[in-house]
């Protein structure tokens, strides 16, 4: 992370995400460095820039934001979330296990068996919710421990720093997917872990307009694999995506906080209502793991999952009624979105396996965005009604 002596070194997270990253600009008093689309650089230059897809003053800018907000001392951006989980996979060898929270993305799973175990990487998926289960890493000795915390979809909490001691007794990588929680709600590496994983996509940009990743360490170890696997295996972003996702993270505490707070106010309507079967939602008291959550986030997100008791074809009917919550993959942005995991974001997963972590056909995924809490309540009475 680069030191910036303009700003406090006490500041706060909102004055951070304005202020720091704004290199690139003093040359014409730009406000807002500018985007910077070209492909190479003439050799010599006083930034030490060769080619785009090595670097470029768009993903300095942005690296250095995103690593003060995680408090991080390194981060590499990256054209996907996917992209940043195939960088940290490409530094592992054959021979490897991971020990895995058995509810994760899908992509992340449909990644590790259709990709990894190809090259003798081994998987091993664990209820890590459970602290019963943590003897499991002791005993595998893995190279790397993957976790996500809100789990996706299901929203299980797990305890960072307890599983970052047990893995780290036994020589173990910690990877932490803080992509439902976002940088501001939590930080990984301040709770234990070796790798802050973004999807930069959802709440770090959050107005669904630019793919991205990152990922936050303070290893310099990895941070030289990062580098490396954003140049060698072509993951960079645009200078473009870099460049609105850095405009993006400058509102990334307001629209948190709304979230969360739309979030939360729509988790208790439901939970109250008899005909809904079950609501999970990090901040609502009835969460078996709620104490956790208000230990390890600041608030608790703008992801809800309800079950309405429905089929499949129920489930998709109510999805379908609604008006304001547009039925999309992804999440985080400021509009609201609705998806059924069970045959969109997990599909990839099989049947029985993702049934198994409890995504069943009758659960509904709901990404809460910052319109009024009223209209967003209205919508869903409506489709429940119809």
């Amino acid at each position: 992370m680069k030191e910036d002596p303009t700003v406090p070194s006490d500041a706060r997270f909102e004055t951070r995400a304005i202020h720091i990253g704004q290199d690139y600009r003093s040359e014409t008093g730009a406000v807002i460095p500018p985007i910077y689309m070209t492909s190479t650089y003439e050799t010599g230059n006083p930034g030490g820039f060769d080619y785009t897809r090595s670097g470029s003053p768009n993903y300095r800018n942005l690296q250095n934001t995103l690593a003060s907000l995680e408090n991080a001392q390194h981060c590499t951006v990256f054209a996907s979330g996917v992209s940043a989980i195939t960088a940290i996979a490409f530094g592992l060898k054959a021979g490897d296990t991971i020990v895995s929270e058995q509810n994760i993305y899908g992509c992340t799973y449909r990644l590790f068996e259709r990709v990894l175990r190809k090259f003798n990487v081994e998987i091993e998926y664990v209820d890590l919710a459970n602290p019963a289960n943590y003897a499991r890493i002791a005993e595998i000795k893995p190279a790397l421990v993957w976790l996500e915390s809100p789990t996706n979809p299901l929203l299980k909490i797990l305890d960072i720093s307890a599983i970052a001691d047990v893995a780290h007794s036994v020589g173990a990588t910690v990877v932490m997917d803080n992509t439902f929680a976002s940088s501001l709600l939590q930080r990984p590496l301040d709770l234990g872990a070796d790798l802050s994983l973004l999807s930069t996509t959802k709440y770090t940009n959050g107005h669904s307009d630019a793919l991205g990743g990152a990922v936050c360490s303070n290893s310099a170890e990895w941070q030289e694999k990062m580098i490396f696997a954003q140049k060698a295996l072509g993951l960079q972003p645009s200078p473009f995506d870099s460049w609105l996702t850095s405009r993006g993270v400058k509102t990334e505490a307001l629209r948190m906080e709304r979230h969360s707070a739309n979030a939360l106010e729509l988790a208790t309507r439901l939970e109250a209502r008899a005909d809904v079967k079950s609501v999970r939602y990090p901040f609502l008291p009835s969460n078996p793991q709620y104490e956790l959550a208000k230990k390890q986030m600041s608030a608790g997100s703008g992801m809800l999952l309800a079950d309405f008791g429905h089929t499949q074809e129920q489930a998709l009917a109510f999805i379908r009624r609604l008006r304001l919550f547009t039925q999309a993959e992804s999440l985080g942005g400021i509009e609201s979105l609705v998806c059924h995991p069970a045959t969109m974001t997990h599909a990839s997963i099989p049947k029985d396996i993702r049934e198994a972590a409890g995504v069943t056909d009758g659960l509904v995924r709901f990404s809460v965005g910052i319109e009024h809490v009223e209209d967003l309540w209205a919508d869903i009475e409506q489709a429940l009604k119809a």
